[in-house]
C-alpha cells in the first residue's frame, strides 16, 4: 500500500498546472507592460507628428505674428484628432528661433497622466510623465 502511494506521489501529472501557477502571473505582467509601453510610445510619436505638421503650417504666415496665430489655430483645432492627445493638456512654445531668426520652432508638452502606464505594477521602470517634443522648420525664401 505504502509502495502504491509513493508511485502516485512521483506522477507529474500536477507539474504543468504548478507551471502555469507560477508563470502566468510573470507573463500577464510583461503583456501588461507591452501594451502599456506601446501606448506611451503611440502617444509620443502622435506628439511628435503634430509638432512637426505645426511646424509646417507656419510656413504661409508671412510674419512672426501671423506664424503664431496659425500654429495656435491649428493646435486649437486639430490636437484632439491625434491619437491619444488630450488638447487640454497640452502646451504649445511657438515662435522664431532666437539663436536663429530664419527657423521657427514649435516645442510641444504633453502631460501623460491619463495613459494606462501608470497603473503598472511599481518596481518596473517608467518613462517620464511629462513628453517634450519639438519641431523646427526653415522659414520659406530666407
Amino acid at each position: 500500500m505504502t509502495q502504491a502511494f509513493f508511485s502516485r506521489m512521483r506522477g507529474d501529472s500536477g507539474g504543468a498546472a504548478i507551471e502555469f501557477a507560477l508563470l502566468t502571473p510573470v507573463f500577464l505582467l510583461m503583456v501588461m507592460g507591452v501594451l502599456a509601453y506601446g501606448i506611451y510610445f503611440g502617444a509620443a510619436n502622435s506628439l511628435q507628428q503634430l509638432a512637426a505638421d505645426a511646424a509646417r503650417i507656419a510656413i504661409s504666415g508671412l510674419s512672426e505674428a501671423e506664424r503664431n496665430r496659425l500654429v495656435a489655430a491649428y493646435l486649437d483645432r486639430h490636437a484632439q484628432n491625434y491619437l491619444l492627445i488630450e488638447r487640454t493638456r497640452l502646451e504649445a512654445q511657438i515662435g522664431d528661433d532666437p539663436s536663429d531668426p530664419s527657423q521657427y520652432r514649435v516645442q510641444l508638452r504633453y502631460d501623460a497622466i491619463d495613459l494606462p502606464i501608470w497603473n503598472l505594477y511599481p518596481p518596473l521602470p517608467l518613462p517620464s510623465r511629462v513628453m517634450v517634443v519639438g519641431a523646427t522648420i526653415r522659414q520659406g525664401g530666407l
